[in-house]
């Protein structure tokens, strides 16, 4: 079997077994309970003392769902490698400390018949935005199989196309993973992120890299909850100045649901 190795581990996170749970199971039991059950959850990506109080607000939620969730389709911008379209891994599992995830293969074999969609096994490989979310997927979800996507130069039609394929019924959950605004002092990131939040909530497909760098993940799904009817809860916007960082260069981070 072909794994993926973890590439951040014992930087964006934890590398021991048992801090990473420790550090998952406290950053979930701060975050707040509500009554939601998200068909899509858009969560941060950095390293998990910034951005992990934040993304804990989303994935709390999953608790009560788990049982039902038995594919994972995330969706992710690359930092490394530029290209055009969508790339999936060419391997069979991902690998955290935690743990394998295995992978639906049959799902990703499916998806080659998109133009936009290729074998990009270098896209993957350092890429640390579906990296950071599988701790967290592991740590709230039952059994489960991945579909990860790194999606670079591409439009929201064409991102939406690949999620509709995806779509399935109550046993798929959708990631997006992004960060929003980048090195603002802390007083004009507040504001900006803000209003993206706004547009997010507004469903606009529209979103700018400076609005929130997993912008074309973002407006895919956000051109799939346009077309049916979803609403969009945003549950916590803060930044790395409010968690772990000084306040005079800060990145933004959302968690919302989509439902």
């Amino acid at each position: 079997m072909t794994i993926r190795q973890p590439a951040v581990a014992g930087t964006f996170y934890p590398d021991s077994p048992d801090d990473l749970n420790q550090m998952i199971s406290n950053l979930l039991s701060e975050a707040d309970v509500k009554d939601l059950s998200p068909k899509a959850l858009v969560v941060p990506h950095a390293g998990l003392i910034y951005s992990g109080p934040i993304a804990a607000n989303a994935y709390r939620l999953l608790r009560s769902m788990a049982p039902a969730i038995r594919r994972v389709v995330l969706l992710g911008p690359s930092h490394r490698v530029p290209f055009q379209g969508m790339a999936l891994p060419d391997c069979e599992a991902f690998a955290t400390p935690l743990g394998q995830i295995p992978l639906d293969l049959d799902a990703m074999a499916a998806l080659q018949s998109f133009n936009q969609v290729s074998v990009l096994d270098q896209a993957h490989q350092y890429e640390h935005s579906l990296e950071v979310q599988c701790p967290f997927l592991q740590s709230c979800l039952d059994e489960f199989k991945l579909v990860p996507i790194v999606v670079g130069d591409d439009s929201a039609l064409s991102v939406a196309e690949v999620i509709e394929q995806l779509w399935g019924e109550q046993e798929t959950l959708i990631i997006i993973s992004s960060d929003l605004s980048h090195f603002h002092s802390y007083e004009e990131a507040c504001y900006r992120d803000q209003q993206t939040a706004k547009a997010i909530e507004q469903l606009s497909s529209n979103l700018t890299g400076g609005q929130a760098c997993g912008c074309n993940p973002l407006n895919g799904m956000l051109k799939v909850a346009q077309r049916r009817g979803m609403d969009v809860i945003t549950l916590d916007v803060r930044n790395s100045g409010d968690t772990a960082g000084d306040k005079s260069r800060v990145v933004g981070y959302g968690a919302f649901v989509i439902q």
